[in-house]
């Protein structure tokens, strides 16, 4: 039985999972790491430490999809809406500029759920708090594997790896970057990728509260910092007075990437005060989480938006992420698709 690690719990890693256990069935053990307390990466949803049940995505907010995907990947999205994951977005949404055709879905239970979702079709051994440190590969006895080396001291031997985080700390790896520096051209071809970057803050508020925004997000036009606005609950459809209401806000990427290095406890008092610019008059919230996404969405992807690139063949080590396609629910089900065609053939061409 071959085993597999996916670095990576978040929608790449999390598709690439399910992928995998539905096209190798028993014939693989697939194991999940992620850095991250829970599932979810980007698709992140936060929830308020004084009232577990007021909860907030910090990351994507909905899911898009346009004519094309929705047809070439509607088996991902009737799952989904059949599993009540996801379901129409029907609250207004000021300033949105997407086509007409495109269809807008939110997920009820937050939008890590949806990445939830995905690992348990996976039936994956999912670690969380497992951040990577080094990858070499076996010598001596059990050679033909990957020695995989997390901080926190686990260590343990795959038969084959894919890394879904962003690049960056893809080439940040021990191990990963000395490999790569025998094949150049691909080297260059990951430095090449860029991402922009952004804050988001989420203001929880006590049961009862009424935030009287006509529209459930909004995008800004205008200010230097924020660029996007949700009344959480409302946005899923699920306002009512027994559970308090999130508001999220994300910055704009300009003012990511001015204040990318400073501390969150330096940043959020200035977005705070665009906030009340932008939204006077807010109630008090009983708590506030600033969150610092240095890779928010890809900027550059790799060339040529390959899905996957694979950097060993034996033992295989597959890199993806939407780095290799772009950065949306169907770009990363586009590398998912694109990393599990290639660790099929590698793993079938190894036994």
């Amino acid at each position: 039985m071959a085993r597999v690690l996916i670095v990576g719990a978040g929608l790449t890693g999390a598709v690439s999972a399910c992928l995998l256990r539905r096209e190798l069935q028993k014939a693989c053990s697939i194991v999940v790491w992620d850095k991250a307390r829970g599932a979810g990466g980007r698709m992140s949803t936060s929830r308020c430490p004084e009232d577990p049940q007021c909860t907030a995505d910090l990351g994507a907010q909905y899911v898009s999809a346009t004519q094309d995907y929705a047809q070439s990947h509607a088996s991902f999205y009737d799952d989904l809406l059949g599993a009540g994951v996801l379901r129409p977005l029907s609250a207004p949404l000021d300033g949105d500029r997407s086509d007409p055709s495109t269809s807008h879905y939110v997920a009820p239970a937050g939008i890590s759920s949806v990445v939830k979702h995905f690992l348990k079709q996976a039936d994956a051994e999912v670690h969380f708090g497992h951040q990577v440190s080094e990858i070499r590969e076996q010598r001596g006895p059990g050679a033909g594997k990957w020695h995989v080396v997390a901080q926190n001291g686990t260590e343990a031997e795959f038969d084959a790896v894919v890394l879904t985080m962003p690049v960056p700390q893809i080439l940040g790896l021990a191990g990963v970057k000395a490999l790569l520096e025998d094949q150049p051209s691909q080297l260059a071809q990951l430095q090449r990728a860029s991402y922009s970057s952004r804050y988001a803050l989420a203001l929880y508020f006590s049961p009862g509260t009424r935030l009287d925004t006509p529209w459930a997000a909004k995008y800004v036009n205008g200010d230097p910092c924020v660029r996007f606005l949700s009344v959480d609950s409302r946005k899923r459809g699920l306002d009512g007075p027994e559970v308090g209401p999130a508001l999220v806000v994300h910055t704009g990427v300009p003012f990511g990437l001015k204040h990318i290095d400073q501390a969150l406890s330096e940043v959020q008092p200035i977005i705070m005060q665009h906030l009340q610019d932008v939204l006077p008059g807010l109630p008090e919230p009983i708590s506030i989480k600033c969150q610092k996404w240095r890779y928010s969405q890809v900027h550059k992807p790799v060339e040529g938006s390959p899905g996957s690139l694979v950097v060993s063949s034996r033992p295989p080590l597959v890199l993806g992420g939407d780095a290799f396609s772009h950065s949306n629910f169907d770009g990363c089900i586009e590398s998912a698709l694109s990393v599990v065609s290639q660790v099929k053939e590698l793993l079938t061409t190894k036994s």
